[in-house]
């Protein structure tokens, strides 16, 4: 019979860097941002690279609104 331990996976128990990750997502959305300049035809590049860093800022947004509810540890 298992323990009465809740399982729980390795990020959970050693938690990373919060600022660091927000620094990090911040400056990837920039460097994406910053590649739509360039010597490229078409728009569909454009479009990713928006579309990525617009899901990237979302997730850095949700995940801001969920540690402030404590919803997250």
């Amino acid at each position: 019979m298992a323990g009465s331990e809740p399982v729980t996976s390795p990020d959970q128990r050693k938690p990373g860097g919060r600022k660091a990750s927000r620094i990090g997502a911040v400056f990837t959305i920039l460097v994406l941002l910053s590649m739509l300049i360039g010597n490229h035809t078409g728009r569909i590049e454009d479009i990713f690279l928006i579309v990525i860093a617009a899901g990237l800022a979302l997730a850095l947004v949700g995940d801001v609104v969920l540690r402030r509810n404590g919803l997250r540890s």
